[in-house]
């Protein structure tokens, strides 16, 4: 529902109560797509070879189907059969922010860690890095808390004493 006079990049969205045109919240779109090209590119030069299929499948279902819209307020994930499912996140739900660089850090995966626990996986992210950086400030922005440094999946070691 996006009325004329919003401006470029901007959503507005309906109010807790439904009601259109009051109390409408501005939601800023920092990410709306798919995933990256290159995913897409490197699956079917995989294709060439038999082992190679199944990751070229896997490439055009993501390209065909999955969407990712992230916002100043959350972030969503459309995908599944026919891009049937939806997964909504809002910032204060997110502990933490986990990424790993793929096709030669031109993009890359990221996994959102839940405060319950669960996670939800991004597959193919592009422009990883700064979505992951922006992620970061807003989730750190809506908990209140300090940022600390990334850690990546593995347990940084105590120092040696």
């Amino acid at each position: 529902m996006t009325s004329a006079s919003a401006e470029p990049g901007k959503v507005p969205t309906e109010a807790a109560s439904g009601l259109p045109g009051k109390g409408a919240i501005q939601e800023t779109v920092i990410y709306e797509g798919g995933p990256a090209k290159g995913d897409l590119i490197f699956g079917l030069v995989l294709a060439i070879t038999l082992v190679g299929i199944p990751i070229a499948v896997g490439s055009i279902v993501r390209a065909v189907w999955l969407r990712y819209r992230i916002t100043s307020r959350r972030i969503e994930v459309n995908g599944g059969w026919l891009g049937r499912d939806r997964s909504q996140v809002v910032y204060s739900q997110i502990r933490e922010v986990r990424s790993v660089p793929r096709g030669f850090g031109a993009w890359g995966d990221m996994v959102l860690v839940l405060n319950d626990g669960s996670k939800l996986e991004m597959r193919s992210v592009p422009r990883f890095r700064e979505l992951e950086a922006r992620i970061n400030e807003l989730r750190l922005a809506k908990s209140g808390k300090a940022a600390k440094p990334s850690s990546g999946f593995a347990k940084p070691e105590a120092p040696a004493a």
